[in-house]
């Protein structure tokens, strides 16, 4: 960590050194100076001040005289806390017993972070300033930064004081340790909340310098415990990193866990060492951008401490979207067999149009869902009664990423035999096979520049997963990526998600905008009510409901509609680069120039070579020109599994045992080890023998 630190810090920045550093990794250290200077104040503001003078406690970092930081609460009935000025804080002490801070109030000029939170509101403001008077009952807390916090991560508790502050019951003990004892190790890995003390030795700029406190939420399990070390992860917050910034420069915590039903409390101090998003440990723990560990040096356990008692109520919407350390060590385990099926519960249908019917496929094995990207599609195998092959289905996750099921959303095809099945014959609790989702048509919701879906028909369920996903990570990373959908469809009523839409653009309080084209209105539709335009999409409608701006363009639906627009954004100026289609099953359009270049020039095909599919001992000759690896497996009655027939979807991905393959189309799926894509490969040149585990 040292030779991250320099002396290179923005002296009008109101972060200290190890905060700017931080600030930096992420590319936020300029953009966060500047907020910072507008909401980082050497004053309390006069709703801060009615917000501390009603709170039922107070949480306060503190240091001891070996430089040990501890975090502690501090409980009072409501008015324990006042403000004769906008820079002080009068505060009623009535530490708990046997906590470390009692022996810090009585000493004037001692630094303290403070955090005011009111958990049934979870509302929370933060106070960094020191010690300006000292009395027996009483401190006096000069504010040196004064600044709110946003609600993330905070579970809603209502709060009950069953005997006053400062009053012991006669289960009141403390323990002192050095090492944790099961019932800490409960404790701590039962918790979806505990509070962290950091700090930095006051310097140049004491004003930015000393001690802070900062709240810590999440879903039980979200601290992993190994002995005496606790890793806890790091999940997206304000981008202020008071607490990592204070590790980064003095690598020493301190920890607060609390039992709301029964007083317990449990008061940790140690060393921290922080782990990067490059770290294995931090890559499967869903919702973390990093994580630290703590290393117990010693604490004290407080039994029946608190003279008050919480009853929980919500989790934060925010902890909802979080992981814990046994549902990273299970997506550990599930990525090692991402290419094989997997069995799915039918846990609930819906129907979204006159045509259209939604599945929620649940782990029947209960064990955790891989995470895919919003747009990716599942590979299913479906069964069909009297059928001897299996058939196998591509179908795009209408579901968000963050969801504990997978959703897919069919239309029901005069034609499609298996499409017919899901919706006469699937039911609640059947059983079907799939792999992990796939694809390379995805959004970022990272991306600054604006999005455009556009879809035709039932190409509209990846971007109903594309447009919540965009409002999930927009509460999670504090970043919304301004997204309009257009939706053309036939009519009202083979129309699905609309409701959905609706509601996002509600929530997203306008940035998501959805635009609903009818290309054969009835008599009752209403303009501006039931849809917002009529007709079909052109170069025209585009230039009626879009602003000048610089888009990405995302078009899913049935190739005709996919290649009408693509054609009509080309011809209005949009580069090649910015248009974004989904190829997968047999819809593709032909573009202008190819938007992802080959990292090499396809081999030639082989002049002449012989298959071998070495499980059904078979043997053929093949002549440049002829089929494919695919097609000639099943003229000799084999059954690979395959769906889309262009290295899409990678259904088709077998081990080559020998040689090597030249694919005839460019494929995007990826392969692992050996596999080649057989739907779209033949022999390469030089290769006189293919083998294949067929």
């Amino acid at each position: 960590m040292k030779n991250m630190l320099s002396n290179n810090t923005t002296t009008s920045s109101p972060f200290h050194e190890g905060e700017e550093i931080l600030q930096s990794r992420v590319g936020k250290r300029e953009q966060m100076a500047k907020f910072g200077r507008k909401v980082i104040r050497p004053y309390m503001p006069e709703q801060h001040r009615a917000f501390y003078n009603q709170l039922p406690f107070i949480v306060v970092g503190s240091v001891d005289n070996e430089g040990w930081p501890w975090a502690s609460i501090l409980p009072g009935r409501s008015g324990f806390i006042t403000s004769s000025t906008p820079t002080s804080l009068d505060i009623k002490t009535t530490p708990l017993a046997g906590d470390p801070l009692e022996k810090v109030l009585t000493k004037e000029n001692s630094p303290l972070g403070l955090l005011g939170i009111e958990l049934h509101s979870r509302r929370r403001n933060r106070i960094n300033g020191h010690i300006s008077q000292s009395q027996p009952d009483k401190i006096t807390v000069q504010v040196g930064q004064s600044f709110g916090n946003c609600p993330q991560y905070i579970q809603h508790r209502h709060i009950e004081y069953i005997r006053e502050p400062g009053q012991t019951s006669q289960q009141t003990h403390q323990q002192e340790f050095s090492a944790l004892n099961q019932q800490a190790i409960d404790l701590i890995v039962s918790a979806d909340t505990f509070f962290v003390s950091s700090y930095i030795n006051a310097k140049d700029h004491p004003e930015k310098e000393g001690v802070d406190v900062s709240h810590r939420g999440g879903r039980p399990g979200f601290i992993k415990v190994g002995g005496n070390t606790l890793t806890i992860p790091d999940f997206p917050g304000n981008n202020h990193f008071n607490t990592l910034g204070n590790f980064l420069i003095n690598p020493k915590g301190g920890l607060i866990f609390s039992d709301f039903s029964s007083g317990d409390v449990l008061m940790l101090t140690g060393t921290v060492e922080l782990l990067w998003d490059d770290n294995g440990l931090v890559e499967d723990f869903k919702g973390a951008q990093r994580a630290w560990t703590f290393t117990v040096s010693h604490g004290v356990w407080l039994q029946d401490a608190l003279p008050f008692r919480t009853t929980l109520g919500d989790f934060s919407p925010n902890t909802l979207m979080s992981g814990t350390w046994q549902e990273a060590a299970a997506l550990k385990s599930q990525k090692l067999s991402k290419e094989t099926w997997r069995p799915f519960k039918i846990s609930h249908i819906e129907d979204e149009s006159t045509d259209i019917r939604s599945f929620y496929l649940s782990a029947a094995d209960d064990d955790v869902l891989l995470p895919f990207e919003a747009g990716q599609y599942l590979t299913l195998r479906i069964t069909l009664p009297h059928q001897a092959k299996p058939f196998i289905r591509t179908y795009t996750v209408s579901s968000a990423p963050h969801e504990n099921y997978y959703r897919i959303s069919v239309k029901k095809e005069k034609s499609g035999v298996v499409s017919q099945y899901l919706h006469n014959k699937l039911k609640l609790g059947d059983v079907i096979d799939a792999k992990a989702p796939r694809g390379d048509f995805y959004i970022d919701a990272n991306e600054k520049r604006p999005a455009v879906l556009i879809a035709g028909g039932v190409g509209i369920t990846p971007m109903i997963s594309m447009a919540t996903h965009l409002l999930n990570e927009s509460i999670r990373m504090r970043h919304q990526r301004h997204l309009t959908v257009i939706h053309a469809s036939k009519t009202v009523n083979n129309r699905a998600f609309t409701n959905e839409f609706k509601q996002l653009e509600k929530h997203s309080n306008g940035n998501i905008r959805y635009i609903g084209v009818i290309s054969q209105p009835s008599r009752n539709d209403r303009a501006g009510l039931h849809f917002n335009q009529s007709g079909r999409l052109n170069a025209d409608s585009y230039r009626q409901l879009l602003a000048l701006d610089d888009y990405d363009f995302y078009v899913c639906g049935p190739t005709g509609f996919m290649q009408s627009q693509y054609d009509a954004l080309l011809s209005l100026g949009v580069s090649d680069e910015r248009i974004f289609a989904e190829t997968f099953g047999t819809s593709t359009i032909n573009r202008l120039q190819v938007l992802v270049k080959p990292s090499h020039q396809p081999q030639l095909e082989a002049v002449e070579s012989t298959l071998v599919f070495k499980k059904s001992g078979m043997e053929q000759s093949w002549a440049r020109g002829e089929k494919t690896l695919l097609e000639t497996a099943e003229d000799h009655g084999l059954t690979p599994e395959f769906s889309c027939r262009n290295g899409k979807c990678g259904a088709c991905a077998t081990s080559l045992l020998a040689g090597e393959v030249s694919y005839r189309t460019q494929p995007s799926a990826t392969t692992h080890n050996n596999d080649v894509l057989i739907c779209c490969a033949v022999p390469a040149a030089g290769s006189s023998l293919i083998e294949l585990d067929l």
